[in-house]
């Protein structure tokens, strides 16, 4: 019974975990909050948004000089007619990590080539096909800035102008003249050795150009976010906009929906695109953003695209410029880090304490075993092991609870042969031996309850970590998304059109211990309880049912939760054969019965609470035996 009792102990525990990792799973984001749930979501202002604009360029004679085409399209451009006329050119910037190309219409950055990345699709015959990964090159994106000129209506788009370049060493300068003298210029200087540009708007000698006591731009960034990872669902669900405000920490807009966020005059420090494993991000370094607003839009998997994503913010020229930092490259946890400004929780490693144990201790450890071990799938065995170790106390305190449970096992019986089939008093009685013997029969289950907070980041950690992205182990060749066993002729709902291997090993070494733990229970008194009897069934079924669930998720999780069952496998056993002396922890419980009972707290109120119970019973079957 004592086992029995210890294993249904387990089995409610392991249930009520598998719970919380399914609800945990079927929505992973923080929940938006109740200012956001109120929010009427619009879409990204319009389709016709979404798409490119054609140019505001009112079509001059042929035969008209340059300054008649001028004068012609000062009513749309202001001052700025000059730069409405051109013709659109490219320049690069390139250092050892990405190549980055401009454009003059607008003077904005029109694509950025990663070169030590790769974008990976599925063709029709489910192979993985692999291209340059580029960011930024979608032909409907936007990039541009609302100029307030003067003497026009709605003021003048950069988008629609041409910006004459200058390339000197790794800076590019780009300069939108105006009738009056002036020019607006952006500025952009590539770092040596990172995914870094230098970044600065200014008003050159502006001042009758633009709208009197106007001292800003309005930044217009519309995204439209390609499709860079083979589970396009997963990572289409962990792609967002990203901004900080000036004393909270990062937050994003909701990742599963249509979502708005409007942060009014709030100042803000930096916003952020990102995909799963990489962002292009702004930072404000003398100023801050104002008016921010974020805004996503889902696609589905027919979509070309992945997401579009929205931004637009307010650009204070304080001196006549604003100065800025672009990064546009890998979410690399230390890279982002090095700027000081938390851009690192870009990364979607979770919030509250799940985000800290993947970022301060999850990803630091994997780092420091990285540089000893080279293959990604051998760091993930002995990131298990260093935490099966780290956690082999708790294990230790089940596996001897387990024992005293056990130890009990003879007293049990007795009680069983007493009360028979008075289920009430058997469970009275048998919580009073488990408190004079100084037993607790949930002692198996806390140490499970405890790990779950590391099983919860690791569901995270293993698809957010780039270091898993397209990392090879054995057969899996992304562990940051599925692995592929063998493809099915056919997709099926909840499972795909594939069957992972790693989750087929975890499926089956879970079962495999679920025997082994049953297999000292009972066999007849279970049969014979109804209750004992779905548990059984419960336990053998929770890893069948969640093979449809991991079947879809990286890879790295499915292997270290196949080592984890590995390793708990050796190190139950082990324990419980050589490391635990029984015939010691059955000496202890006599002792514990012989000493002096203690008066009052909650074991005699519990017991008292079961002896009331019991009577309430009996009073109910006197009651039906009269009837």
């Amino acid at each position: 019974m004592e086992e029995k009792q210890s294993n249904l102990n387990t089995i409610i525990g392991l249930g009520l975990i598998f719970l919380l990792l399914y609800l945990w799973m079927q929505y992973t984001a923080p929940p938006k909050t109740e200012q956001q749930a109120d929010k009427p979501v619009q879409p990204i202002e319009n389709k016709q948004d979404t798409q490119a604009k054609p140019d505001v360029q009112p079509v001059a004679p042929a035969t008209l000089s340059d300054s008649a085409k001028v004068s012609a399209l000062a009513t749309t451009f202001g001052a700025f007619a000059p730069a409405a006329i051109g013709q659109e050119q490219t320049r690069t910037l390139e250092n050892d990590l990405l190549r980055v190309t401009f454009t003059t219409k607008g003077g904005r950055i029109k694509e950025v080539f990663l070169k030590k990345y790769e974008k990976v699709s599925v063709d029709t015959q489910g192979n993985d096909v692999k291209n340059p990964l580029r960011l930024l090159e979608d032909r409907k994106n936007r990039f541009e800035y609302i100029i307030p000129a003067a003497n026009t209506s709605a003021g003048v788009n950069t988008a629609d102008l041409y910006f004459t370049p200058a390339v000197s060493g790794n800076t590019i300068t780009f300069r939108a003249p105006t009738s009056t003298g002036g020019y607006l210029e952006q500025s952009y200087t590539l770092s040596p050795d990172n995914y870094q540009l230098n970044y600065q708007v200014s008003a050159n000698n502006l001042q009758s150009a633009l709208s009197p006591g106007q001292n800003f731009l309005r930044l217009n960034w519309v995204n439209h976010l390609d499709k860079l990872e083979r589970n396009q669902e997963y990572e289409r669900t962990m792609s967002s906009v990203y901004f900080k405000t000036n004393d909270k920490d990062p937050d994003y807009c909701d990742c599963r929906s249509n979502d708005s966020e409007n942060l009014g005059d709030t100042p803000v420090k930096w916003f952020g695109h990102s995909n799963q494993f990489f962002n292009t991000s702004i930072i404000a370094q003398d100023f801050s953003f104002r008016e921010f607003t974020g805004e996503t839009m889902m696609l589905t998997d027919a979509d070309q695209d992945l997401k579009i994503l929205r931004s637009t913010a307010i650009v204070p020229l304080d001196n006549g410029r604003a100065n800025m930092t672009i990064y546009t490259g890998p979410n690399e946890f230390d890279r982002l880090r090095e700027y000081g400004v938390a851009l690192e929780d870009i990364i979607p490693f979770g919030a509250s304490i799940f985000g800290a144990i993947n970022r301060w201790v999850m990803q630091p450890m994997f780092q420091f075993l990285a540089t000893f071990i080279g293959s990604a799938g051998l760091v993930i065995l002995a990131l298990t092991l260093v935490v099966k170790l780290l956690l082999y106390p708790l294990t230790y305190r089940m596996v001897h609870s387990q024992a005293k449970m056990a130890a009990l096992k003879p007293k049990i019986d007795d009680l069983r042969k007493k009360f028979g089939a008075d289920q009430q008093a058997m469970s009275v009685e048998t919580m009073k031996m488990y408190s004079e013997h100084h037993v607790n029969p949930l002692g198996g289950c806390l140490p499970i309850v405890l790990q779950m907070p590391i099983w919860f980041a690791l569901y995270r950690f293993f698809p957010a970590a780039i270091e898993f992205r397209q990392a090879g182990f054995l057969w899996a060749s992304d562990l940051s998304s599925y692995d592929v066993a063998f493809k099915l002729p056919t997709y099926v709902m909840g499972f795909g059109n594939h069957v992972s291997a790693f989750t087929l090993i975890w499926v089956v070494t879970t079962l495999w211990y679920t025997w082994y733990s049953m297999k000292q229970m009972d066999q007849n008194a279970m049969a014979a309880n109804d209750q004992m009897k779905v548990m059984k069934y419960m336990q053998y079924g929770m890893p069948v049912m969640f093979m449809f669930f991991f079947n879809n998720f990286a890879s790295g999780l499915t292997l270290y939760l196949c080592f984890s069952n590995l390793l708990n496998i050796g190190q139950t056993v082990v324990t419980k054969q050589f490391l635990i002396d029984h015939e010691k922890i059955k000496a202890q419980l006599e002792a514990n019965k012989n000493k002096p009972k203690k008066t009052g707290g909650w074991r005699d109120r519990f017991d008292a609470a079961m002896k009331e119970q019991q009577r309430v019973q009996e009073e109910k079957t006197k009651k039906t035996k009269k009837k």
